[in-house]
């Protein structure tokens, strides 16, 4: 799976790749690589989730959109990538965070409204 996360790294900066492959790739990779998720993982079960379902089905579904041969073409370079250190999306993470944080501004709202 990492080594396929890495393909997609390097395949959406190919200018073969077609837009909308470009952008399933970069939205799984961008969630892949960043440092936070969007369910926290100490929530039970649900935490896992995007580890376990959501990651590799983003994976799978930008693989089949890229054509083969550009894959095949970055396998050697996505295995060099693999070995070294995996890039990190402060950016998305970022975003996770201030998804949090405005859902519970929105909690702490509707619960001040109802107690009001």
């Amino acid at each position: 799976m990492k080594q396929n996360l890495f393909v997609l790294f390097l395949s959406y900066k190919d200018k073969s790749v077609p837009l909308y492959a470009k952008v399933v790739a970069i939205c799984v990779v961008a969630y892949a690589f960043s440092p936070g998720d969007l369910i926290p993982d100490f929530i039970p079960v649900l935490g896992y989730l995007d580890d376990l379902i959501i990651v590799p089905i983003g994976i799978s579904l930008a693989l089949k959109l890229i054509p083969s041969h550009i894959i095949e073409s970055y396998q050697l370079q996505a295995e060099e990538l693999k070995k070294n250190k995996r890039p990190k999306n402060w950016f998305v993470g970022f975003l996770i965070v201030l998804i949090w944080i405005t859902f519970l501004v929105w909690i702490i709202k509707v619960m001040y409204e109802l107690l009001k």
